[in-house]
């Protein structure tokens, strides 16, 4: 199983959404997490090196890979989530 962290900047994003929403996310990232390769749920994203992308509802939860460890570093709605 790989392990997972949050960015003081990803655990507020979080917090704000609604509590089913966020129900729904940490369930799915814990399915993504236990498969041998969470990264064949990922996509990259382009033109960000080494970040990836799971693809929750409308969610998206943005993050990098690094030694068996993914670091969540933002977590919103797919309309607000790649902006800035």
């Amino acid at each position: 199983m790989i392990s997972s962290a949050w960015t003081p900047h990803a655990e507020r994003q979080f917090r704000k959404l609604p509590l089913a929403v966020q129900r729904h996310i940490l369930k799915k990232l814990d399915y993504f997490l236990v498969a041998p390769d969470p990264l064949h749920f990922a996509e990259s994203l382009v033109g960000r090196e080494g970040h990836f992308r799971f693809r929750i509802g409308d969610y998206r939860v943005i993050f990098v890979y690094e030694d068996d460890r993914i670091l969540i570093l933002a977590v919103g709605h797919r309309r607000e989530i790649y902006r800035a």
